[in-house]
C-alpha cells in the first residue's frame, strides 16, 4: 500500500500533537478554521498518526469512539506512526 501524502495543515496540526493537546489548542496555535480544523483531525484519526482522548474525571483516556460532529469535547495526541510523520517532513 501507498503512503499516503500529508498535506501541510495536516502536517501543521499534526506537530503540535507531541503531547495531548485539546481541539481549541489546537484551533487557536494552527490559526484554521473550526471546519478545516475537524477535517484535518478526521483525516489524521483515520489514517492512524494520531489518537483521540476523552475526560473521565479528572483524567484523559483514550478512546476508540469519538463524536466527529463534537471533536471539540475531545483531546488529541499523535501515534508512533504520525510522531515518524513529523521526524521524516523534518529531514
Amino acid at each position: 500500500m501507498a503512503k499516503r501524502k500529508v498535506s501541510t495543515s495536516e502536517q501543521n496540526v499534526l506537530g503540535r500533537l507531541v503531547f495531548p493537546e485539546s481541539f481549541e489548542t489546537v484551533l487557536n496555535e494552527t490559526g484554521l478554521q473550526y471546519g478545516e480544523l475537524r477535517d484535518d483531525l478526521i483525516n489524521l484519526m483515520s489514517f492512524g498518526y494520531i489518537e483521540a482522548y476523552e475526560k473521565k474525571g479528572n483524567k484523559i483516556a483514550l478512546t476508540s469512539f469519538y463524536d466527529a460532529d463534537n471533536l471539540q469535547d475531545f483531546t488529541f495526541r499523535a501515534t508512533k506512526k504520525g510522531l515518524s510523520e513529523i521526524r521524516g517532513s523534518r529531514q
